[in-house]
């Protein structure tokens, strides 16, 4: 019995230890599967937040450096691209060692050959002092290599990201350019700087009002005409009446965003937005229209002395002799100093003056831009003379924008809008205030096609078209007298098609000179006139209005107040 007892045990003992062992096993067993599962989990959120990860470390190298900007058709006008830049780096061979293997001389000159404009002597100066730093920017992969055959490791050529302006010096004022730290600068480059860096919004491109074809040909235009002129300046404006969109702002000489230098530093003074100018008679238009809308002048037809105004002791006359007196249309026709002051004077400064603060003059323009020019603007309290000297474009300095915007409300129903540089959609235009009846619009198109027709503003009628516009020639301030009488800041601003004008156009030139190509005459009739005489008939089929010597906006109601109209 005690045998058996004994087996009993050990059999006892050997299940309970192969059952230890199973439930051991099982315990291991069980670890390693939930290690298992834990490392999957882990695996499988790894997996996918890196794919994530990767994918917006991919986006964001896709991305470009700096967005890019372009006109309203879409056509590229600033873009970052990677380049090739030149940079001198003495310490190449070590801080003892000569960084160059030929003299600087010798560099300078090779150099030379591969790039004709490289000024030879300012590289070999930099070369001999040791100062590391760009020689060039912007290689083309073929000069890269031809640089690399030279053979001296101090050249270097590094990849950058660069900012590049297809158009070239095209739209400079208006595109700015991207400084060396990466900023943006002086224009849209600037405005836009914060969106066109931002990784979130650089993928976008924006798209400005401007049409690169109507900015190209304002551009030439404005270059041929101070050409032909001698003229030290030019500025121009195309602007939607309706929308205020700008779809081309010139100023010249202009700068190349491509290639900043010393030379094109002075030259970024933005004539359009930034300068102001007395602009003379082109503010005939806009007082008669403030006169007609305040129900000053109900009759056209009423004759005005257009002898000497004298007020205390000053005196305003015209620029010749126009006859004893003169009617409203004639006023305008003619370009009357006397007869505006007139009409100026029994609106009252009061009421003139309100007017102009309605248009804007008081204030700086609207504009995107950061560079915007103070109008000298006469104060609050207007005497008798200064309201008068106002009325045709004197005593007041504005910009050629200011007087875009004017025009543009004067001739589009009377409804003033800011203007901008941003493409709008549809619907998408600013209310605006209104500053005009619409029946003194109606009033105005009719005398500023008449002055195109029949008065100074005929060289800018370009047939088909039904220009209107105004003539301004105001003399420089400076001089003993004030005034220098041989400088002269001459403009056209125009609108068209006056039956239903859609665009303002103002065409300006400073200090331009008698030449033959102006039959020896300095006023805008024979310089800035015509600039838009052979602007209009280049830009209206690219913007939607083309040519009709079918119709004409009706000027029958005033015909009979211009001597010749009705032969």
């Amino acid at each position: 019995m005690a045998v058996a007892s004994g087996r009993v045990q050990l059999v006892t003992l050997r299940e309970r230890s192969l059952d230890l062992a199973r439930w051991r096993v099982l315990w291991i067993v069980a670890a390693f599967a939930f290690l298992a599962v834990v490392a999957v989990m882990r695996i499988s959120y790894l997996g996918m937040n890196g794919a994530e990860a990767r994918a917006t470390t991919l986006a964001d190298a896709l991305l470009p450096p700096r967005g890019e900007i372009t006109d309203r058709n879409g056509v590229p006008m600033a873009r970052a691209f990677p380049a090739y830049a030149l940079w001198f780096n003495p310490k190449a061979l070590g801080q003892d060692g000569e960084p160059l293997v030929r003299t600087p001389d010798e560099v300078a000159a090779k150099l030379g050959e591969i790039f004709p404009d490289l000024d030879q002597a300012k590289v070999a100066r930099q070369l001999a002092s040791g100062t590391q730093g760009y020689l060039r920017r912007r290689l083309l992969p073929e000069e890269a290599n031809r640089v690399q055959e030279i053979g001296e490791l101090a050249l270097e050529i590094p990849m950058e990201e660069d900012r590049h302006y297809p158009q070239g010096k095209m739209a400079a004022h208006v595109l700015g350019y991207v400084a060396a730290d990466g900023s943006g600068r002086v224009g849209m480059e600037q405005v836009l700087d914060e969106h066109l860096s931002n990784p979130d919004t650089r993928g976008t491109p924006i798209a400005l009002s401007i049409d690169v074809r109507v900015q190209g040909a304002l551009e030439d235009e404005l270059r041929r005409g101070m050409k032909l002129t001698q003229a030290q300046g030019g500025a121009g404006i195309v602007l939607d009446v309706d929308t205020g969109e700008v779809l081309a702002l010139a100023s010249l000489p202009e700068f190349d965003p491509n290639k900043i230098d010393k030379d094109g530093q002075a030259l970024m003074f933005n004539r359009v937005t930034n300068q102001v100018y007395e602009l003379g008679s082109t503010f005939k238009p806009l007082s008669v229209a403030a006169a007609i809308d305040a129900g000053v002048v109900r009759d056209l037809g009423k004759r005005y002395d257009a002898s000497p105004v004298k007020v205390g002791r000053f005196s305003i006359k015209d620029s010749h002799a126009m006859g004893p007196d003169l009617n409203v249309v004639e006023t305008l026709i003619h370009s009357s100093n006397t007869t505006t002051a007139r009409i100026a004077d029994e609106l009252g400064p009061e009421r003139l003056r309100r007017y102009m603060i309605d248009m804007g003059m008081n204030e700086r323009p609207h504009i995107e831009l950061p560079a915007k020019g103070f109008p000298i603007w006469p104060g609050e309290n207007w005497p008798r003379l200064r309201s008068m000297t106002v009325s045709y474009g004197h005593g007041i300095a504005v910009t050629p924008l200011h007087l875009a915007s004017a025009y543009a409300a004067m001739v589009n129903g009377g409804v003033w809008r800011p203007a901008t540089l941003h493409k709008l959609g549809a619907g998408e235009a600013p209310k605006g205030r209104r500053v005009f009846k619409a029946s003194t619009s109606s009033r105005m198109r009719q005398m500023m096609r008449a002055t195109a027709i029949y008065g100074t503003g005929r060289n800018a009628d370009a047939p088909g078209y039904r220009v209107g516009g105004k003539t301004g020639s105001a003399e420089k301030p400076g001089g003993k007298a004030g005034y220098r009488r041989t400088a002269l800041v001459s403009t056209f601003a125009a609108a068209f098609p006056m039956d239903r004008p859609r665009y303002v156009v103002i065409a300006m030139l400073d200090e331009p000179r008698g030449t033959l190509a102006s039959s020896y005459q300095r006023t805008a009739a024979w310089n800035a006139a015509p600039i838009v005489g052979r602007l209009v008939p280049r830009i209206g089929p690219l913007i939607g209005v083309r040519p009709d010597d079918t119709r004409d906006i009706d000027i029958s109601a005033i015909k009979p107040l211009i001597p010749g109209a009705m032969e």
